[in-house]
């Protein structure tokens, strides 16, 4: 095989593999917002009175739920990833400065920082695009 072939060939396998990696990055991360936004259905009454108790009003919840279920949906999809992804990065470091920045409690620092991190997950994603294996892409955004 000559060097120009197996240049190719390498660099098909590193595109496949990078393919693969954001798409299932994408599906990983979403699946946190996903699983939070339809754990808040189901526990309505229950988030909402949390949500009161720190401050912020439960009818905000239907806005919270709307936000992570289509928030993920999006970005599983690669659908406006972007503009979702800073929407995301915004709403968890809110999310993190009302709701776990007791820093004296070393479950809520953890917590926070968690928050942080997804923030800066976001904030790549953003940065970076939804890759190959998504919507944007067929749009050729």
């Amino acid at each position: 095989m000559s060097t120009t072939t197996q240049s190719l060939a390498s660099s098909s396998t590193q595109g496949g593999l990078r393919n693969a990696a954001e798409l299932l990055g994408r599906i990983l991360l979403s699946s946190l917002f996903l699983a939070s936004g339809l754990g808040k259905i189901a526990g309505y009454a229950g988030t909402a009175a949390y949500m009161a108790s720190q401050g912020v009003p439960g009818a905000l919840l239907p806005l919270v739920i709307l936000t992570e279920v289509g928030g993920a949906i999006a970005i599983i999809a690669g659908w406006q990833t972007r503009i979702v992804a800073v929407l995301l990065a915004g709403f968890t470091l809110l999310a993190g400065i009302i709701f776990h920045s007791n820093f004296a409690d070393q479950i809520q620092m953890i917590m926070f920082l968690k928050n942080v991190s997804i923030t800066g997950a976001m904030l790549m994603l953003a940065a970076n695009g939804a890759g190959r294996y998504s919507l944007d892409a067929r749009s050729g955004r």
